[in-house]
């Protein structure tokens, strides 16, 4: 019988990882699976232009993997039970249950309400699609004068607040930030940066903490009332306690503990990447939830499951983190270089060039997933006998490496 690897999730992580897997398994011994709620690949990274008014397509996931070998789950997973090496799932067939010899948990992460009052009922967000076309079409019908309040100071929320401003300068945006804006940048950064918040006409409340949103405003920790038309909320991500209720090992934060080649702790037949992968990067730190991060461990997570799976050594690819690069609109955005100790160096990029760099990364991940085998090799590797984690004969055939 074929060894059964089940990807959960075909974000940034999860769509590379299925599309790498088929590139270097084959297919003789090898069934992939990916489970993923959207029928699109959705660029995360985008999602802020979205909301915002620009047109942009997102490529259909059952011709991505067209051709491929991949077989494509269109369904929410609802549970884990790593004991019994099952995902529950539901969508438009019904529920279900899929059976795995290794799981590649890949699910991302979402908004974190971090339990503030009123941002469940009242805040928007840019981190999902639906959530990006709900705000998509609640700005659409601001009138002129409108205000939008973008709360987190973070990369999403310079992002967002800077995307919005130059799309859509008939409104008054706003960002409330917890500390100061930029503070985690070098200093010539920092000022190109409030240059571009200043060119725009955003205004900023610094040192101010959201700790309430309302239908019309935000109320901050010391009571000012802050005026909202739109509450965009950007403060931090969160992962799904789909990891943590189905026994897995995870970190206080709910992501998935994991070995440094991202193989669960706790349930060896399970490895994690992108965002709900709790891993320790060659400073000594956890990887911050990233698109460079994702990038990062699914690349440690294909190669160590083929590694194991066709006997070969498991090979330890780098978990860096270099930098940070933040779209200031369309024509403007930062590239901020950091050291091992995620301090931001001197040198920093800005302006035209800048923004052309960002573009063509977004640009190359798009690439990447609409290319997930990268042309398929005429030979790909064959299964050999791999010890059963749990103690019980692997599922993979008795091959020997092609």
């Amino acid at each position: 019988m074929k060894h059964r690897i089940v990807v959960l999730g075909a974000g940034y992580a999860g769509a590379f990882a299925a599309g790498n897997l088929a590139r270097r398994l084959s297919p003789a011994d090898t069934e992939i699976t990916v489970v993923n709620a959207a029928p699109e690949f959705v660029e995360r990274m985008r999602l802020h232009q979205l909301a915002v008014g620009q047109d942009l397509t997102f490529r259909r996931l059952a011709d991505v993997f067209a051709g491929t070998g991949v077989r494509l789950r269109l369904a929410r997973v609802t549970g884990v039970a790593p004991e019994r090496r099952t995902v529950s799932v539901t969508g438009e067939d019904g529920d279900g249950e899929l059976a795995y010899d290794t799981l590649l948990y890949a699910l991302g992460s979402s908004v974190a309400h971090h339990g503030v009052p009123g941002v469940a009922e009242h805040a928007f967000d840019v981190t999902g699609l639906s959530s990006a076309l709900r705000l998509r079409e609640r700005l659409a019908g601001l009138a002129r004068g409108s205000t939008v309040l973008v709360v987190g100071e973070g990369l999403t929320g310079i992002e967002t607040a800077t995307e919005f401003a130059e799309s859509r300068p008939d409104l008054s945006v706003a960002l409330a930030a917890r500390g100061e804006l930029g503070a985690w940048l070098s200093p010539k950064a920092r000022r190109h940066l409030r240059r571009a918040f200043d060119r725009f006409g955003i205004t900023v409340h610094e040192h101010t903490a959201v700790e309430a949103v309302e239908p019309a405003r935000a109320v901050a920790a010391d009571g000012t009332s802050l005026p909202a038309d739109v509450t965009v909320w950007s403060a931090g991500f969160a992962v799904h306690p789909i990891a943590a209720a189905s026994g897995l090992e995870v970190a206080e934060t709910g992501q998935i503990v994991v070995d440094r080649t991202m193989r669960s702790l706790s349930h060896p037949d399970v490895y994690a990447a992108g965002d709900c992968a709790y891993a320790i990067g060659e400073n000594g730190r956890p990887l911050p939830m990233s698109c460079a991060s994702a990038g990062a461990t699914n690349m440690q997570a294909t190669a160590a499951i083929v590694a194991r799976l066709t006997g070969g050594e498991v090979p330890v690819t780098g978990l860096k983190y270099y930098g940070n690069h933040i779209s200031l609109g369309r024509r403007d955005a930062l590239i901020q270089a950091v050291d091992g100790d995620v301090r931001a160096k001197s040198w920093y990029l800005g302006g035209r060039t800048a923004a052309r760099l960002k573009a063509g990364v977004l640009k190359g991940a798009g690439w990447g997933v609409a290319h997930p085998t990268f042309g398929m090799p005429k030979r790909r590797r064959r299964l050999t006998t791999v010890p059963d984690p749990a103690g019980a004969p692997d599922r993979a055939g008795a091959r020997t490496t092609a």
